[in-house]
Protein backbone atom coordinates (compact mmCIF):
# COMPACT_ATOMS: atom_id res chain seq x y z
CA UNK A 1 0.00 0.00 0.00
CA UNK A 2 2.88 2.37 0.75
CA UNK A 3 4.50 1.92 -2.69
CA UNK A 4 1.43 3.06 -4.71
CA UNK A 5 1.06 6.14 -2.49
CA UNK A 6 4.76 6.96 -2.94
CA UNK A 7 4.43 6.57 -6.72
CA UNK A 8 1.43 8.92 -6.79
CA UNK A 9 3.31 11.50 -4.68
CA UNK A 10 6.38 11.32 -6.95
CA UNK A 11 4.21 11.69 -10.06
CA UNK A 12 2.34 14.68 -8.57
CA UNK A 13 5.56 16.40 -7.50
CA UNK A 14 7.06 15.72 -10.93
CA UNK A 15 3.98 17.15 -12.63
CA UNK A 16 4.11 20.24 -10.41
CA UNK A 17 7.78 20.82 -11.20
CA UNK A 18 7.18 20.27 -14.91
CA UNK A 19 4.27 22.73 -14.88
CA UNK A 20 6.37 25.32 -13.01
CA UNK A 21 9.07 24.99 -15.68
CA UNK A 22 6.53 26.05 -18.34
CA UNK A 23 5.75 29.35 -16.57
CA UNK A 24 6.97 32.62 -18.18
CA UNK A 25 10.71 33.29 -18.13
CA UNK A 26 10.25 36.89 -17.03
CA UNK A 27 8.37 38.86 -14.42
CA UNK A 28 6.80 42.25 -15.11
CA UNK A 29 4.71 44.17 -12.59
CA UNK A 30 3.36 47.69 -13.21
CA UNK A 31 1.08 49.98 -11.26
CA UNK A 32 0.11 53.62 -11.89
CA UNK A 33 -1.44 56.26 -9.65
CA UNK A 34 -2.53 59.83 -10.28
CA UNK A 35 -0.96 62.26 -7.81
CA UNK A 36 -2.18 65.82 -7.41
CA UNK A 37 1.28 67.39 -7.44
CA UNK A 38 3.75 68.37 -10.15
CA UNK A 39 6.53 65.92 -11.07
CA UNK A 40 9.12 68.31 -9.58
CA UNK A 41 7.56 67.81 -6.14
CA UNK A 42 7.31 64.00 -6.40
CA UNK A 43 10.65 63.23 -8.07
CA UNK A 44 12.90 64.02 -5.03
CA UNK A 45 11.01 61.51 -2.86
CA UNK A 46 11.94 58.71 -5.27
CA UNK A 47 15.37 59.93 -6.38
CA UNK A 48 16.74 60.02 -2.80
CA UNK A 49 16.83 56.63 -1.03
CA UNK A 50 17.05 58.43 2.34
CA UNK A 51 13.47 59.60 1.73
CA UNK A 52 12.05 56.15 0.95
CA UNK A 53 11.47 55.55 4.65
CA UNK A 54 8.60 58.09 4.33
CA UNK A 55 6.64 56.18 1.70
CA UNK A 56 8.03 52.75 0.71
CA UNK A 57 5.68 49.89 1.65
CA UNK A 58 8.66 47.74 2.66
CA UNK A 59 10.14 50.09 5.26
CA UNK A 60 7.67 49.34 8.07
CA UNK A 61 7.77 45.56 7.84
CA UNK A 62 10.86 45.20 10.00
CA UNK A 63 11.45 47.90 12.62
CA UNK A 64 14.98 46.55 13.23
CA UNK A 65 15.96 46.45 9.55
CA UNK A 66 19.53 47.61 8.96
CA UNK A 67 19.95 50.15 6.16
CA UNK A 68 23.14 51.31 4.50
CA UNK A 69 23.43 54.22 2.08
CA UNK A 70 26.51 54.70 -0.06
CA UNK A 71 27.59 56.23 -3.34
CA UNK A 72 25.96 59.45 -4.41
CA UNK A 73 23.65 61.21 -1.94
CA UNK A 74 20.84 60.97 -4.49
CA UNK A 75 20.28 60.24 -8.15
CA UNK A 76 22.60 58.22 -10.34
CA UNK A 77 25.07 56.23 -8.27
CA UNK A 78 23.04 56.31 -5.03
CA UNK A 79 23.06 52.89 -3.35
CA UNK A 80 20.73 51.50 -0.68
CA UNK A 81 21.33 48.13 0.97
CA UNK A 82 19.08 46.46 3.52
CA UNK A 83 19.21 43.45 5.81
CA UNK A 84 16.01 42.53 7.56
CA UNK A 85 13.71 39.79 8.74
CA UNK A 86 12.14 37.12 6.53
CA UNK A 87 9.47 39.55 5.32
CA UNK A 88 11.95 42.00 3.81
CA UNK A 89 15.01 39.80 3.32
CA UNK A 90 18.18 41.49 2.18
CA UNK A 91 19.30 43.17 -1.00
CA UNK A 92 20.70 46.16 -2.78
CA UNK A 93 19.32 48.94 -4.98
CA UNK A 94 21.26 51.38 -7.10
CA UNK A 95 19.92 54.27 -9.11
CA UNK A 96 21.43 53.77 -12.55
CA UNK A 97 19.73 56.54 -14.48
CA UNK A 98 17.59 59.61 -13.89
CA UNK A 99 15.94 62.15 -16.13
CA UNK A 100 14.69 65.01 -13.98
CA UNK A 101 11.76 65.16 -13.33
CA UNK A 102 10.33 62.32 -15.40
CA UNK A 103 12.19 59.02 -14.87
CA UNK A 104 14.28 57.07 -12.38
CA UNK A 105 15.77 53.64 -13.17
CA UNK A 106 17.01 51.35 -10.41
CA UNK A 107 18.82 48.02 -10.45
CA UNK A 108 17.31 45.86 -7.75
CA UNK A 109 19.18 42.82 -6.47
CA UNK A 110 17.52 40.56 -3.93
CA UNK A 111 19.87 38.34 -1.96
CA UNK A 112 17.51 36.66 0.53
CA UNK A 113 15.09 34.97 0.93
CA UNK A 114 15.43 34.31 -2.82
CA UNK A 115 18.02 35.64 -5.20
CA UNK A 116 16.63 37.89 -7.90
CA UNK A 117 17.92 40.56 -10.24
CA UNK A 118 15.44 43.09 -11.55
CA UNK A 119 15.12 46.59 -12.92
CA UNK A 120 12.62 48.98 -11.36
CA UNK A 121 11.53 52.14 -13.08
CA UNK A 122 9.48 55.12 -12.00
CA UNK A 123 8.01 57.38 -14.65
CA UNK A 124 6.27 60.67 -13.90
CA UNK A 125 4.01 62.08 -16.59
CA UNK A 126 2.04 65.32 -16.07
CA UNK A 127 -1.55 65.03 -17.24
CA UNK A 128 -4.68 67.09 -16.63
CA UNK A 129 -3.35 68.91 -13.56
CA UNK A 130 -1.89 65.85 -11.89
CA UNK A 131 1.07 63.52 -12.37
CA UNK A 132 0.66 59.91 -13.37
CA UNK A 133 3.37 58.00 -11.52
CA UNK A 134 4.11 54.50 -12.80
CA UNK A 135 6.16 52.04 -10.76
CA UNK A 136 7.28 49.02 -12.73
CA UNK A 137 9.64 46.13 -12.15
CA UNK A 138 10.89 43.58 -14.63
CA UNK A 139 13.41 40.81 -14.63
CA UNK A 140 14.01 37.14 -15.25
CA UNK A 141 11.92 34.53 -13.45
CA UNK A 142 14.20 32.00 -11.83
CA UNK A 143 12.82 28.50 -11.34
CA UNK A 144 11.99 29.22 -7.67
CA UNK A 145 9.98 32.28 -8.73
CA UNK A 146 8.12 30.15 -11.26
CA UNK A 147 7.43 27.50 -8.61
CA UNK A 148 6.15 30.07 -6.10
CA UNK A 149 4.09 31.57 -8.94
CA UNK A 150 2.17 28.30 -9.26
CA UNK A 151 0.69 28.96 -5.81
CA UNK A 152 0.83 32.76 -5.55
CA UNK A 153 0.05 35.34 -8.20
CA UNK A 154 3.26 37.37 -8.21
CA UNK A 155 1.66 40.28 -10.07
CA UNK A 156 -1.04 40.54 -7.41
CA UNK A 157 1.36 40.10 -4.51
CA UNK A 158 3.97 42.61 -5.67
CA UNK A 159 1.32 44.84 -7.26
CA UNK A 160 -0.39 45.34 -3.87
CA UNK A 161 2.91 46.58 -2.47
CA UNK A 162 3.34 48.95 -5.40
CA UNK A 163 -0.22 50.24 -4.92
CA UNK A 164 0.45 50.85 -1.23
CA UNK A 165 3.72 52.63 -1.99
CA UNK A 166 2.11 54.84 -4.63
CA UNK A 167 -0.74 55.68 -2.21
CA UNK A 168 1.85 56.62 0.43
CA UNK A 169 3.73 58.73 -2.11
CA UNK A 170 0.46 60.41 -3.11
CA UNK A 171 -0.36 61.30 0.51
CA UNK A 172 3.15 62.65 1.03
CA UNK A 173 3.28 64.70 -2.18
CA UNK A 174 -0.23 66.13 -1.81
CA UNK A 175 0.41 67.51 1.71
Amino acid sequence: MLVPIAVVVVVLVGALLAYAATRPDSLHVTRTAGIGAPPEKIFPHINDFHRWVDWSPYEGRDPTMKRTHSGAAEGRGAVYEWHGNRQVGSGRMEITDTAYPSRITITLDFITPFEGHNVAEFTLVPRDGQTNVTWSMKGPSAFMTKLVGVFLNMDTMIGKDFETGLANLKALAEK
